[in-house]
């Protein structure tokens, strides 16, 4: 039996020319007691239909039923979690939960009501914190309170807008665990929005594409025996075959065709481009060890005493080698990049660039941050030919224009090279950080979970752009991720850490997959699924406490 169903539901925004349909003809049903993934990428109606359901916004054509009837407000039989954490910040945990049960229960007694709340919290692992406030909790327990509430008010169907989207790889992880654990005891109908094809996998027992042009996809039935283990479906023929076919389906109606390539590179030589990196790199002995870490540590002062974050960080990269560094969140992945940038003093061994120590910033050594730090005052054109004219002295005008126009005509902004940074997505500001880091033809290209705050579709198809560019510049590369498919479709080697402090490298992998990569063809590799069990099996050891037995 339905407990939800659209039928043929239109929504839109603004008026005449203005206008955006978000929502076209959709018509759905939900079961009693199912788990179905809506998954879609930014601005494809993902919220909005949701919102539906939730009664927080109607439409414009068709309706909306739950059990039956029409939808026409808010509802505690219809429980809510948002992606950011929408909690009162002078309320301890006990007390946002509190709000929702006074609300639903209002006939209970006081102490009947704490016992209410109480349940929650413990379901959600909470009880150690339940005198906190919001602004003393990490992004994750944030979410265990909104997940908590919207439990006490025991709704019917449980509603998920991307509630895990914010949390780092091992909190999301922990969270999605939770939740199938509540919805199998409860047996509640769920709806999750995402824009992660594993975790919809994962979770659901059905999975819709929503469209971007507003339509539903065909659904994909998720066939995969409960318990469903990370590790264990990584060897899984079915979660193989469904997750080709869900990202062959999104990448096929997400991502539109490369754009025509127009413009050449003039051939100029940067500032940094001296004979030994360049002319010389062919018979030079440093090609093996191009970059090095040497016996690096990073030492925080604390309350308790002198911190060890990084200890005994030992690599080394050949010229042109493309590394990922990847970890569970706190092992020192982005202090070690940012040691390799010059942004962060070394408190012990070295970092060696072309047989020459690294001391402070240099744009030979270019970096590309999670949120790109762009003049938003400046064009796509302006921001790049700053750092482009610093390198280039001895270039014409003419020619600095050239490499600033090349490069971001290759990551897809042929067409917006004379917007604003203030008027571009987040995916489009990246992809200027992108193409600045290039046009500076640097000796060392540093990645800082460039992709982390994007949606699945932008970070796949800005991926793509990475690795077509990289190809032609074939520059030194390290990449610091948690996501375990980019650093393998990325990389020559993965490079895992152990947790901190005290961290360092665990295990390094070698990827002998072909170039040039695409996703879809790594899919479809048959030594991938064996590279991410290995990085999925040490990863999953080290959030058990592998680093506790190390040390014992």
């Amino acid at each position: 039996m339905a407990i939800v169903e659209f039928k043929n539901v239109c929504k839109g925004f603004g008026t005449g020319l203005n206008r955006k349909d978000v929502l076209r003809n959709i018509t759905l049903s939900v079961e009693e007691g199912e788990f179905l993934a809506i998954l879609g990428f930014s601005g494809t109606g993902k919220t909005t239909l949701i919102n539906q359901i939730a009664g927080l916004s109607q439409p414009d054509r068709g309706e909306v039923l739950f059990k039956g009837k029409p939808v026409t407000g808010p509802g505690p039989e219809r429980g809510l979690v948002f992606q950011s954490y929408s909690l009162m910040p002078w309320l301890t945990v006990a007390g946002n939960v509190a709000l929702a049960v006074d609300a639903v229960h209002k006939s209970a007694s006081r102490s009947e009501r704490a016992a209410i709340a109480d349940k929650f919290i413990t379901m959600v692992g909470l009880t150690h914190a339940k005198g906190r406030r919001p602004a003393e909790l990490s992004g994750g327990m944030r979410q265990r309170v909104s997940v908590a509430r919207a439990l006490a008010m025991n709704p019917e169907v449980l509603l998920l807008d991307e509630p895990l989207s914010a949390l780092d790889a091992l909190t999301r992880a922990n969270l999605q665990d939770e939740i199938i654990a509540i919805w199998q005891a409860d047996q509640k109908s769920v709806v999750l929005i995402t824009n992660d094809v594993d975790e919809a996998i994962l979770m659901a027992d059905r999975i819709i594409p929503l469209n971007p042009d507003g339509t539903l996809g065909a659904p994909f039935r998720v066939a995969i025996p409960r318990p469903r283990s990370r590790t264990a479906m990584n060897s899984d023929a079915a979660f193989k075959r469904l997750r080709v076919d869900i990202t062959k389906y999104l990448m096929d109606v997400g991502i539109a065709a490369k754009v025509a390539e127009t413009r050449k590179l003039p051939q100029v030589t940067p500032i940094h481009g001296a004979p030994k990196a360049y002319a010389e790199a062919a018979k030079s002995p440093l090609d093996e060890k191009y970059l090095e870490f040497s016996q690096l540590s990073k030492v925080y002062p604390s309350s308790e005493g002198p911190l060890t974050v990084v200890d005994k960080f030992d690599l080394k990269l050949k010229k042109g080698e493309f590394v990922s560094l990847i970890g569970h969140s706190g092992c020192g992945k982005s202090t070690v990049l940012t040691m390799a940038a010059g942004l962060n003093d070394i408190s012990g061994g070295a970092i060696k660039l072309d047989g020459l120590e690294v001391r402070g910033a240099d744009p030979e050594r270019a970096v590309v941050f999670q949120s790109p730090s762009l003049f938003p005052w400046l064009t796509a054109k302006e921001n790049v030919a700053i750092g482009v004219d610093r390198v280039y002295p001895s270039a014409t005008r003419a020619e600095r224009q050239e490499v600033v126009e090349y490069y971001l005509e290759r990551v897809g902004l042929g067409d917006s090279m004379d917007r604003v940074a203030l008027e571009m997505s987040n995916g489009m500001k990246q992809r200027v950080g992108i193409a600045r880091a290039f046009a500076l033809s640097p000796k060392l290209l540093l990645l800082d979970e460039p992709f982390g705050m994007l949606d699945s579709l932008t970070r796949w198809e800005l991926q793509e752009v990475l690795m077509e560019v990289w190809s032609r510049t074939k520059v030194t590369a390290v990449c610091v991720t948690h996501d375990v498919d980019e650093a393998i479709l990325l990389a020559d080697r993965v490079v895992m850490m152990t947790n901190g402090p005290r961290a360092r490298i665990g295990k390094i992998v070698d990827v002998n997959l072909p170039r040039p990569r695409t996703r879809k063809a790594l899919l479809e590799h048959p030594d991938y699924y064996t590279y991410r069990a290995e990085v999925l099996q040490f990863l999953e050891d080290y959030e058990h406490g592998a680093h506790k037995k190390e040390a014992a």
